[in-house]
C-alpha cells in the first residue's frame, strides 16, 4: 500500500511539473508585428495538424493500438515461461492502457462536441475535463463498492 502511495505521489509530482513547464512555454507573449510563419510553435502545430488530419495516420494508430492490446492480453493470460512472474503486472498495464484509451475518447468526444457547437477551445477543454473527471469518479465509486483494483 505504501509503494502505491509513493508511486501516486511521484506521478502527481511529474504531472504538476509538466503542467508548469507547458504553461511557462505557452504563456510567453509574442511581440506585435512578428511574422507568424517564423514562429517554431506555429510551424510545429501546423505540421502536426496536417499529419493528424490524414486518415492513414488514424488507421495505422488504430492497428498499432489493437495489436498492442492484443499482445498484452496474450502475454498476460498465456502460459509463457519468460513472463510467468510478470503476468499480473502485464494485466494491470493492460487495464491501465484500456482505461486511458476510454478516458481519452470520452475527453475528446466532449471536446469536439463542444467545439462543433461553435464554442472555443477553453469551453472544449472544460467539458472534456469534466467528462474525464466523471469517468474517474465512476471508477472510484466502483472501487469503493466492489473493489475492482487490487
Amino acid at each position: 500500500m505504501v509503494s502505491l502511495t509513493l508511486l501516486s505521489t511521484a506521478l502527481m509530482g511529474l504531472l504538476v511539473l509538466a503542467t508548469f513547464v507547458a504553461a511557462a512555454r505557452i504563456g510567453g507573449q509574442r511581440a506585435p508585428g512578428v511574422d507568424e510563419s517564423q514562429d517554431t510553435y506555429t510551424a510545429i502545430t501546423r505540421t502536426l495538424s496536417e499529419v493528424v488530419r490524414t486518415p492513414a495516420v488514424w488507421s495505422i494508430a488504430f492497428v498499432v493500438l489493437a495489436l498492442g492490446v492484443g499482445a498484452l492480453v496474450v502475454l498476460s493470460v498465456g502460459n509463457f515461461a519468460f513472463v510467468e512472474g510478470l503476468s499480473g503486472s502485464l494485466l494491470g498495464v493492460l487495464f491501465a492502457v484500456v482505461a486511458l484509451l476510454v478516458t481519452g475518447f470520452v475527453f475528446l468526444g466532449a471536446y469536439f462536441g463542444v467545439r462543433g457547437r461553435g464554442l472555443g477551445n477553453a469551453h472544449g477543454v472544460a467539458a472534456g475535463s469534466f467528462a474525464a473527471g466523471l469517468v474517474f469518479l465512476v471508477l472510484i465509486t466502483v472501487q469503493l463498492l466492489v473493489g475492482v483494483i487490487g
